[in-house]
This record gives C-alpha cells, structure tokens and sequence, in this order.
C-alpha cells in the first residue's frame, strides 16, 4: 500500500545566523496523522510509526509528503529504528521487538522483549538499546535473541524514545518534558535538552541533530544538539532582598569593637543586579578578600548594653535557572597557572593529603584523565555515600565521609576535597535562599560547588540538590541551578574576613560580663510586575 499526501506546513523556527541553544527547534514538520509514536531516520528520509492506524509512514521532511507506508507487525507499533537494512520497532502491549523489511514489507525476526513495556528502540551497529516503560530500565540486547548485555535505570520515570547518535545514547521522557544524553557505559545522564512538545515520544538521529515525534503536536521536531551556547537561563524571577544582620547585646560590660562584614553579591551568568545595593547604615569600608570576594565591613566601637546594633543590605535582583550544556569531549586540560595556585591548594577542612581521602579518589577515579569524568564519578560517589542530615558544625572532609552524614557545607567540603585531590579545580558559592513562596525569609542559608573546566569556566555542582533517586534529578545538580538563589559568595576556603563563613561574620571585643547575640536574616519580596 502506498499513500502520497503532501502538507505544507514545514516551519523554521530557528531564523539564520542567530546563535543556537541545544534543545531548540531547527524545523518542525507537521504530520498528517494524529498518532504518531517512534521515529527512524533511514539516511534520506524518516519513517515515523502511527499507533492507531498500525502503520509506519515514510516521511520526506522537507516537503512533508508521505512517500511509502507498511503495516506494523505489532498492535501498539512504539519504538523505530532503522540498522541499515532492516526497521526494527517495539510493541509493548504484547513485550515484543520485531524487525522488518521494508522493501516487502515483511516481518523477519520476532523477539520477546528484554522486559515487559518497551517503548523506545536504538540501533547502535552490533546492538539493539531498549528503553522500557514498566520497568524505567534502558537495556542494551543481542539482536538475534534479545538476550540482555547491559542494563541500568532510565533517567526518569516515563522513558518513550531512545536513539543512539554522537557517542550517547538519548532517551525522551513524556512526564519531565525533557531529552537526556546519556554515557553508555555508565547510565549516567550528561545532557539535558527539552523537549520541544508536551508529549515527547520517538528519537530518530539525523546528521548530527535530533529528531523528535511530539504525541499531542503530531509534528516531526528537528533539534539542535550542540552548538556555540555553553549554557541557558531561564525562569527568570524579580524580587527584593533585604539581608539583615543584628547584633543583640547584653550584660553589664561593653562592646569595645564589633565588626560585622557582609559578602557583597556581583552580577554572575544567571545572576543580575537591578541598581545599585542600599545599605543602612553606609559600611565603614570595602575591602576584598584573598579569593578575590569583595566585602563591606561595618565597624562600631563603644556599644554598651543594653543595646541591638542592626546593618542591612538591600538588593533588587533577577535572577534565573541556569542549565550547562559540557560535553566532556570538549573540556581541555589545560588549566591556568593562577587557577591551579588558589584552587587546587590544601585547607584545613579539606585535608586533601589525608590517606582516607587519597583511596577515595584512587578507587573511584582510577586512571581518568578527563577534568569532567573525575568530578562527575568523584560527584556519584558522594551522592551514592551521603545523606543530608544537620549534626551541628563543620567537620573536615575526611570526618564527615567516614561519617557518612553531613549538611550543604560539609557536602561542600568533601566534594571540594576529593577534586582537588583529583586535580580538579573547585570551590564554593553561598547564597540566600527562597524557602517556599517568593515572599519569604532565610535563616539557614545555603551553599555549594563549583567545578572548573578549561573551555567552560565555572560550573555549578550541587552534591546536596543531586542527592536523588532518578538519574535526571542527579544530573541536574551537575551544571544546573534553580532560580532561588541570592548568591552573595565566592571563596575557595577560609577568608581572612568571613573566615569559613559565608553571606556574613562578625566579630567583637567586649570587656566585663557582655553577651553578644547575632542573628540574620534574609527577607525576599517579589517585584510585582
């Protein structure tokens, strides 16, 4: 049976010359069937899989004409993809696999899938990849059989497409409206693209790109996967914050000085300051610390109890969530001088050189010369033996990773630890925090890493925040950020001004019996649009 509609609804949607972000939508072409589920490119056109009418179409996607149609072997026709010679397809109301031959149209080998919802099948040369929607599994299986070489958990919870292309395999999810680049050897999910429909399904690899079936759109996308944009911001969110920090004072004595020094926030990628900050009262002076992080230092003299001495520093700001897109193919291995010389040197919370700390990294970075994949394993080791739990204070690195427990610093120094052991560049940010509604306040603060790849610069890496089940949720805390934050701080250890601190320290010198009682606090109030 052969159809020849045609539709002219091809649309570009990525105009020339502008600078492309991977995920976005290069051509979308309208489909003319309102089911379509997979998709195979065959090196000249697209076959896409139609799970009401039983049928794959072969599509040219210029023109969006359907150039040939074959019936499917299976009643739920799923996953496509095309080796070459045969279209393979899943079916996973019955766990079948099936491969055809499109020429006659007839099924050649029928074999049970390797578990009970496959939805999504990729040709890789010698293998089949399979990702199942029962089971949340992608299994990599022998094509003559079916029997299973390798299994790990899909990135999320609704796994639909699958391809392999560019050295990873990428698997859609329909719930997280989302696209993952996935290392095939690890499971391990690398990049995040979303996805440009609703209803995600079907992968197909074209010429370095992606191509997409979206189930409510009915339309083929065409997806940039990699290009000149190192990352994306998005969500943007307006608000006003007022950081306070009061010094409440008691006793009989006196306060000879108090110095209370706040970090003072700076513009960053996903980070803008609207105006100029307000302080009240005005800081005594500025000063910057050995990392390069500029300070106001409040300074009083005299302060008899009893008494509060308040400062505070108000701050209009957009912020947004940032994504990194770094293939570890592309980070060097050249770091610079100055970078190596800060970021790299020992702290006394890090102990790097400690023994306990030195087999951590010799087993789980082995022989790995990439900057990426040591703090990418260095991260899956400390997410895989942590759980976040306030014990009170800062124990060094090695303490709290034979512990085993530990809050948003101690994550931070231990992961600081191990990739410097490593060789890899790192420190920390600290920030204040919406904690809820956007009208809100912040007294517990947060804080996390960032990694430094020769090619990228700094990227954020929140060990805590990826502290998760799905391997998406891990992956998002590896070069992603939400849109909550304030951050307010960058250092690599202690700081001759907020010593391991951040956001703010005070210090005081006080004669008889004086108490001295900080406390602070971070108001966050939405800018009403």
């Amino acid at each position: 049976m052969r159809l020849r509609l045609f539709v002219a609804a091809v649309l570009m949607l990525v105009s020339s010359g502008a600078v492309a972000t991977p995920g976005d939508v290069s051509k979308k072409t309208a489909l003319p069937f309102r089911h379509p589920t997979g998709v195979a490119w065959d090196g000249r056109n697209a076959w896409v899989a139609d799970r009401k009418a039983d049928m794959f179409y072969r599509i040219d996607i210029e023109s969006g004409a359907v150039l040939d149609s074959i019936v499917s072997p299976g009643y739920f026709p799923s996953g496509l993809a095309w080796d070459g010679k045969l279209l393979w397809s899943t079916d996973p109301a019955d766990a079948k696999i099936y491969a055809t031959d499109v020429s006659s149209g007839k099924t050649v080998i029928a074999i049970d899938a390797p578990a009970a919802g496959p939805m999504g099948i990729a040709w890789e040369g010698k293998s089949l990849w399979v990702c199942d929607n029962a089971e949340k599994t992608i299994s990599r299986i022998d094509p003559s059989d079916g029997t299973t070489i390798l299994s790990f958990k899909a990135p999320a919870t609704d796994p639909r497409g699958i391809v392999f292309g560019g050295g990873y395999l990428w698997c859609s999810d329909r719930l997280k409206d989302q696209i993952y680049g996935i290392d095939p050897a690890t499971g391990e999910v690398v990049i995040i693209l979303d996805a440009p429909g609703k209803y995600c399904w079907g992968l197909a690899w074209k010429d370095g790109r992606l191509l997409n079936v979206d189930y409510q759109d009915d339309a083929l996308f065409e997806l940039v996967v990699k290009d000149d944009r190192q990352y994306k911001t998005y969500d943007q969110r307006r608000a006003t914050i007022d950081f306070t920090n009061e010094a409440m004072i008691s006793g009989d004595g006196e306060v000879v000085s108090l110095d209370i020094n706040c970090a003072v926030p700076a513009d960053r990628p996903n980070q803008k300051l609207i105006g100029p900050i307000a302080y009240s009262p005005q800081p005594t002076r500025f000063a910057k610390d050995r990392w390069g992080q500029e300070i106001a230092v409040f300074h009083f003299e005299g302060l008899k109890p009893p008494r509060s001495t308040e400062v505070s520093m108000k701050v209009s700001l957009e912020t947004s969530a940032i994504r990194y897109f770094v293939y570890p193919e592309s980070v060097g291995s050249e770091i610079p001088a100055d970078i190596k010389k800060l970021y790299l040197a020992d702290e006394i919370k890090y102990d790097i050189a400690n023994p306990y700390i030195q087999k951590i990294v010799r087993d789980v970075v082995g022989s790995e010369t990439n900057l990426y994949w040591k703090a990418r394993k260095l991260f899956q080791y400390l997410i895989g033996h942590m759980e976040y739990l306030m014990v009170g204070g800062w124990n060094t690195a090695p303490t709290v990773l034979e512990r085993g427990t530990g809050s948003c610093s101690e994550y931070s120094f231990s992961y600081i630890s191990l990739c410097r052991a490593a060789g890899v560049p790192a420190r920390y940010v600290g920030a204040l925090v919406v904690r809820g509604d956007d009208a809100s306040y912040d007294d517990v603060f947060h804080r996390w890493c960032e990694v430094y790849f020769p090619g990228y610069g700094w990227v954020p890496v929140d060990a805590n925040a990826g502290d998760r089940d799905l391997p998406a949720d891990q992956a998002a805390a590896f070069g992603g950020i939400a849109n909550r934050f304030l951050v307010t701080t960058a250092g690599g250890g202690g700081s001759e001004y907020l010593d391991w601190n951040y956001n703010a320290q005070s210090t005081w010198v006080t004669t008889g019996k004086c108490r001295v009682k900080m406390e602070s606090v971070a108001e966050w109030e939405p800018v009403k649009k």
